[in-house]
């Protein structure tokens, strides 16, 4: 039986978002090295990406690596940012194949140049694909991204491109790193920590929130399928009643 059998297709999430947590737990748990843990964490991303692909999700987005983590050790920092440009590198004639756009979003300019690099080219090299949009959350604060989008569209009214009187929530939404994308359905945090630390401030207001214990490097196909299966089972009501739900069907 095909994992993806029990899941109905017509109540797939167009849009998941994940925050990839427990790659360090999973590394100490086992007297590895941490970034032992975040090279099997990557190995998991490659195969939760592929099979995101198979099943028909639109739009993937992973936390990736938090404007916070510029706090961690150097060497830390220094071992991730290789693993990233040697993980792009690698991925990307898969991701042209498999016809998947490849984003990545938060405060970029502040990756090292070289992985700046890598990313521009995949980016530009994916573009016109439509088979699913990959982002990765690079240097990510959700607070930032809300400032920064606030700073922008102040300048346009400085400039007299927008009047303040036209400023709406969908204007706001243009002026984030995940411009043109529509919000999150579904929320998945491994590792059972119960907070979104920072992830899509404004992009989340209706999101469901799933979270698991397991930690990332563990986290396979199967459990993906539980935590859709478990989106499918929810009433999404955007505020209404159960009744005009059911006027509206």
């Amino acid at each position: 039986m095909n994992l993806a059998d029990s899941l109905i297709k017509e109540r797939l999430p167009q849009h998941i978002a994940i925050i990839m947590d427990g790659n360090g737990r999973w590394a100490e748990k086992r007297f590895l090295g941490r970034i032992n843990g975040h090279r099997k964490g990557i190995e998991v991303v490659k195969d939760i990406v592929e099979f995101c692909r198979e099943i028909g999700i639109s739009y993937l987005t992973l936390y990736t690596f938090s404007k916070e983590n510029w706090s961690r050790p150097q060497t830390e920092v220094g071992a991730l940012m290789d693993l990233l440009e040697h993980h792009l590198k690698s991925e990307l004639l898969k991701l042209v194949k498999n016809g998947i756009r490849f984003r990545a979003i938060g405060n970029t300019g502040e990756l090292p140049a070289k992985v700046q690099k890598i990313i521009q080219e995949v980016e530009d090299k994916t573009i016109g694909n439509t088979g699913m949009v990959l982002n990765l959350a690079l240097s990510y604060g959700g607070r930032t991204e809300i400032v920064e989008a606030a700073k922008r569209i102040a300048m346009e009214v400085r400039q007299d491109k927008i009047n303040v009187a036209d400023i709406t929530e969908e204007v706001f939404a243009k002026h984030l790193y995940t411009a043109g994308n529509p919000d999150p359905d579904l929320l998945i945090r491994t590792s059972g920590e119960f907070r979104i630390s920072n992830f899509l401030l404004w992009q989340m207001a209706y999101t469901e929130i799933y979270v698991t214990d397991v930690l990332w490097p563990d986290f396979t196909r199967q459990h993906l399928v539980d935590a859709l299966m478990d989106f499918q089972n929810r009433e999404r009501r955007f505020g209404l009643t159960r009744e005009q739900l059911k006027v509206g069907r």
